[in-house]
């Protein structure tokens, strides 16, 4: 048997590549929307791709399942489960006409890729429809599995957060329904082998969950002994606290996505090109996205530049920021970036990027400028009364707050930006200044005199800054 993770450190995201050796064909699980990268991996280990299967319809990300069955023909196996309202509606609808050659897959149904047995299992809490797949060997004469690709239900450390439909979409009441679901569930996990290995969709940094480990795989018997909310399972009103208790905000394009994987994904046949167009040339119907560093960003930009640097979170923050149908036009350091850059916009559904300029053709006057302080400074600011931004999540300002600012998570500013502290330049912190630096952009944009803080929140309380304990109050 072979297997692949494919892992995004941007989304935090993993999708599988699990392959026949002996037949040569091969399943994805849970792709990316850029799936020329399995189709490559396949064809390095002589694997022609046959099927392709989600574990859940996905909120974080753009799924690329739709995308792999029409460049390849594979099948597709999706949930049967959860009801009518959280079933896959574009599997009918082919770009050639007629169907996806596709099973809605019921629980305990198994299909066999080569001489792989997968055996899908209901697995619901996260959401509804949730299906687990169980992997069993058959071509090496196993009889039991060798692991289970466990989706966004059980993760290294942790579980998948019941609540997202609750807070993302609005769906009342489903938050309790999917914690009693969870809790069947992991009756069922409890009976699977100790030995089978623990393949998760999400590692640490996941929106999904609040304790996820840095850990890519596990075991089964690793976490029936120390996943924290798993051990908790039978003690109902511990188990609510510790699933339920200081989930990070959840970003508020997850509702876009989610309808959009329900309802089908547009299919892009091959990733965006855009045309080499100078800043000078630029129509005003376009938002430039600038991916440069920070301090590159800092010295001088395009007027009215998005600043989101090609580290992590950068896509999050783009889904954020920016809506689908937004035209794009990106300001890279290089090729290399510009490729990257659009690997990362297309998976969250930004697929309108028109047009980039290389930053060596900038231009060197007319541009804009961004203010920065160290955030030694900030403490001078904050005895002075000045109006202060955290950006970090609620979460975070739990364990301190700086005296006098307001709370808005960075993901979710682009919708609150009538609750910014108007009237004076506003101070934005987060943790370490990164965050913050991309919603001072932000906020530049939308005519908000705003000052990044560098170094954040560590930074100030390392200059001895004074701090209060809890949650500095969400602004209003």
């Amino acid at each position: 048997m072979f297997l692949r993770a494919f892992y995004d450190e941007d989304l935090a995201q993993m999708s599988y590549v699990v392959g026949c050796q002996a037949t040569g064909e091969a399943i994805v699980f849970d792709p990316l929307r850029d799936v020329d990268r399995y189709m490559t991996l396949a064809g390095k280990e002589d694997l022609e791709i046959v099927a392709v299967a989600e574990t859940h319809i996905h909120a974080d990300y753009v799924s690329g399942t739709r995308e792999l069955a029409e460049r390849t023909g594979a099948s597709v196996y999706v949930s049967g489960e959860g009801g009518p309202e959280w079933q896959s509606r574009w599997l009918e609808n082919r770009l050639a006409g007629g169907p996806y050659r596709h099973e809605a897959l019921a629980d305990r149904n198994h299909f066999m890729v080569g001489r792989i047995r997968i055996e899908a299992v209901h697995t619901p809490g996260h959401t509804p429809e949730h299906m687990s797949f169980v992997i069993t060997d058959e071509g090496s004469g196993a009889t039991e599995p060798i692991g289970v690709l466990t989706g966004d239900f059980i993760f290294v450390g942790d579980l998948g957060r019941p609540d997202l439909l609750e807070k993302c979409i609005g769906v009342e009441g489903t938050a309790a329904v999917g914690l009693a679901d969870l809790r069947r569930s992991i009756e069922w996990f409890r009976s699977v082998p100790d030995f089978a290995q623990v393949w998760p969709a999400h590692g640490a940094g996941s929106p999904c969950g609040k304790d996820l480990g840095a850990v890519p795989q596990s075991t089964v018997g690793y976490e029936k002994r120390y996943n924290r909310p798993l051990r908790a399972v039978d003690d109902p009103v511990m188990f609510e606290r510790i699933v339920l208790d200081s989930q990070p905000e959840p970003p508020p394009y997850f509702a876009r996505m989610k309808q959009i994987n329900r309802d089908g994904p547009p299919v892009l046949g091959r990733l965006p090109v855009p045309e080499r167009v100078p800043v000078s040339k630029l129509s005003q119907n376009v938002q430039v996205l600038d991916v440069r560093p920070w301090e590159a960003f800092l010295a001088g930009h395009t007027p009215g530049a998005l600043s989101l640097p090609l580290h992590r979170t950068f896509t999050i923050a783009a889904a954020s920021y920016l809506e689908p149908d937004t035209q794009l036009h990106l300001i890279v350091e290089n090729e290399r970036d510009l490729e990257e850059a659009t690997r990362r916009l297309v998976r969250v559904g930004l697929d309108r990027i028109v047009s980039c300029t290389i930053a060596s053709e900038l231009p060197t006057t007319g541009l804009e400028v961004t203010g920065e302080i160290p955030a030694e400074e900030l403490v001078r600011v904050v005895e002075q009364g000045g109006p202060i931004l955290d950006v970090r999540r609620a979460s975070e300002c739990d364990a301190g707050s700086i005296p006098g600012a307001v709370n808005v998570a960075h993901v979710q500013l682009a919708q609150r930006l009538d609750e910014v502290p108007a009237g004076r330049p506003v101070y934005v912190v987060c943790r370490s200044g990164k965050r913050s630096a991309r919603a001072v952009a932000l906020l530049q944009k939308h005519g908000i005199h705003a000052v990044n803080v560098a170094g954040g929140y560590e930074g100030y309380v390392a200059a001895g800054g004074r701090i209060i304990p809890g949650s500095c109050p969400a602004a209003r």
